[in-house]
């Protein structure tokens, strides 16, 4: 469920299920993929979200692959944790957990307008037996859990310490750390500092880091007490939740718990806390930004995956990693000779190969290799029935198009993103390249080897192989988006038609090929002959291996283009990467073009036939138009950076 499906097809429809309904569907399909026998790699496949050592930190002592957390509440079954470590999540909280379960089957509520969510019981959990157990049983993932400790609902100090001593020698086995849950209990202050520093002692003793949980707005009388402290603590977590006055109703998310948790991060960060995890406030890049610039070494997720989707841990990965690196020395990108330059040339000879094959298949049609294997000429053929030579025609040309196309994405993937060390312009290039050439043995399904497709494979292949030498991969230089706003959410529903393109054109790819080497024509193309398959194989044995050979092999060429245009659009969509739009734009005409020409050309106009070329001009079309203020506009316009500078200067 990437970003560009959740906001153009799911979220209109989750938000109009009722809430329960909504969280167990998404968390059960994603959990359950997740599951699946390759499941994972689906998740990441679609996802793309490489980790970078750059990104490595810890809290309080506990290694994490990056500084993005998951809410316990968001997920507190723990459903979907494996699918949510594919997406570039670095720990996860999980409660928060009592001794016992404390039930509340009152409806969740969604926020819209404050991008916020309103939990009826803050208290909700299934106890620590059952966490317990499922944590004994595994998770499917390595990523640190951090445990939230908290009260039995209306317990004093005295019992509630008592709990934390069964649920720490209940979890802590299973716990990286814990974060310990007590100033929102409505004790009086010295009770309940008595309470958290015995807790403390107590966890401390087991061997496990111990961060105080702080609710986002505290009394300035408790502040001062909390900065006194500070030194005792393994950390502080600053919690994502506002509670409603009289119960047991918290507000997670929303403007105004992220001002107060600004606020508080910044007092905390000058008092001199060791760790701060900032909880469940940030719901874009900017905030995640604004947090870690404040003093946050941390951010958790809850509300924010809810309305930005999914693909917002990796787009706050993004916008970190680009402040980490964008005031260090560039490394300087590889010579042309050395990787990438060879890979241009590849798409180079693509192009130049298909516009000469463009011109033969638009003149004599048929090479005199395949008049011998035929064993006779064009006009032989034309006297026999004169569709098969425009068939063929429109057989060739398609592929002519389809090679120009093709070269075009491999040169400017190539030469914006092999040369610049993007992993994905690496992998979906190689996942093209590597159909694309496979699919030579589909020309020989039918007992026709063509001598022409066999120099072309051998002359590109080395092409191939020197492009693979010392391939490195580099973090983007270009500034991340960081907002969620129109122009972001315009750009979701042009990725996914390009993505639904993509994927359409690889069906469409893999039909033809499969229908080439088996029963080669489908109806609609023996109506436009006027005869059987059968009629044609008893005038020429060779004729029908000779159609077929072309079918296979435009299936297959196909099939590569749509792999090189579904991994472009579904890992390259970044804020101001003008390039890829144009390579959308001009990597498509020579495509389009042949298709659509050749068969008006023709005659061949059988509306059910070309109805999957119209439909695919339509996305094309629209994926272009919503793509390009996020692709082109904001190229060079940068973002909102350097956040640091900017609150470095800003009041506590």
């Amino acid at each position: 469920m990437p970003d560009w499906s959740y906001h153009s097809i799911f979220k209109p429809i989750l938000f109009r299920l009722p809430s329960k309904i909504a969280r167990d569907l998404t968390l059960q399909t994603m959990g359950g993929l997740s599951r699946m026998p390759g499941g994972t790699f689906v998740i990441k496949t679609m996802g793309h979200f490489e980790q970078s050592t750059l990104l490595q930190d810890d809290i309080a002592g506990v290694p994490i692959s990056c500084p993005i957390g998951l809410s316990g509440a968001l997920d507190p079954e723990g459903t979907a944790h494996k699918a949510f470590a594919q997406l570039g999540i670095g720990f996860i909280e999980l409660g928060p957990v009592t001794v016992r379960e404390v039930r509340c089957d009152a409806p969740i509520e969604c926020v819209p307008a404050q991008e916020a969510i309103v939990y009826p019981n803050g208290y909700a959990n299934a106890g620590a037996d059952a966490l317990a157990e499922r944590l004994r049983k595994g998770t499917g993932h390595r990523l640190p859990h951090f445990v939230r400790l908290r009260a039995m609902p209306g317990s004093t100090p005295r019992e509630a310490l008592l709990q934390q001593q069964e649920l720490l020698e209940k979890l802590a086995p299973c716990a990286a750390g814990f974060y310990i849950d007590g100033l929102a209990e409505g004790w009086p202050p010295d009770e309940a500092w008595a309470y958290l520093t015995e807790v403390r002692q107590l966890a401390a003793a087991a061997g496990k880091p111990a961060l105080l949980y702080v609710p986002p707005q505290l009394p300035e009388g408790m502040l001062r007490e909390l900065t006194a402290q500070l030194a005792s603590w393994s950390g502080v977590v600053v919690g994502e939740a506002l509670r409603e006055e009289g119960s047991h109703r918290i507000r997670v998310g929303g403007g105004v718990v992220l001002s107060a948790q600004l606020s508080l991060v910044r007092r905390l960060r000058a008092a001199g806390a060791a760790t701060i995890v900032a909880a469940g406030a940030a719901s874009q890049p900017q905030d995640a930004l604004e947090l870690l610039a404040a003093g946050a070494n941390s951010v958790q997720l809850h509300s924010g995956l809810v309305y930005a989707g999914p693909g917002l841990p990796k787009r706050m990965n993004e916008a970190i990693l680009y402040e980490r690196i964008r005031e260090t020395e560039e490394p300087e990108p590889p010579s042309f000779w050395a990787n990438w330059g060879w890979m241009s040339l590849l798409g180079i000879a693509m192009m130049i190969g298909g516009v000469l094959a463009w011109l033969i298949a638009s003149t004599s049609v048929l090479l005199p290799y395949d008049e011998t294997f035929l064993g006779v000429s064009r006009s032989v053929i034309n006297r026999f029935n004169g569709h098969i030579i425009h068939f063929m025609s429109h057989d060739r040309i398609t592929l002519a198009g389809t090679m120009i196309s093709l070269g075009i994405f491999y040169y400017q993937l190539a030469t914006h993103g092999l040369r610049f060390g993007l992993h994905w312009a690496r992998t979906a290039l190689l996942a093209s390249c590597t159909v694309g050439f496979s699919s030579f043995f589909l020309y020989l399904g039918y007992g026709y080897f063509d001598p022409l497709h066999a120099i072309a494979a051998a002359v590109l292949l080395p092409m191939l192989l020197l492009t693979l030498r010392g391939l490195k991969d580099y973090p983007s230089r270009k500034p991340p988006g960081l907002r969620n706003d129109a122009v972001w959410r315009r750009a979701q529903w042009g990725q996914c038609c390009f993505v639904v393109l993509g994927f359409g054109l690889g069906i469409g790819g893999l039909i033809i090929a499969f229908v080439g080497i088996t029963q080669v024509f489908v109806p609609t193309d023996l109506a436009y002959l006027g005869v059987t398959a059968q009629m044609l194989a008893d005038w020429n044995e060779h004729l029908i291996p000779l159609i077929a050979h072309d079918r296979a092999g435009f299936g297959g060429a196909l099939f590569s283009l749509a792999v090189a245009i579904a991994g472009s659009a579904l890992w390259g969509v970044n804020q101001g990467e003008s390039w890829l739009w144009w390579t959308f734009l001009w990597g498509g005409i020579p495509g389009f073009t042949a298709g659509l020409l050749v068969h008006f050309h023709i005659g061949y106009t059988d509306f059910i036939h070309l109805l999957p070329v119209y439909i695919a001009v339509l996305l094309y079309g629209f994926g272009l138009y919503l793509m390009y203020p996020y692709l082109v506009r904001r190229a060079g316009k940068g973002a909102e950076l350097p956040v640091s500078a900017r609150q470095a200067e800003e009041p506590f």
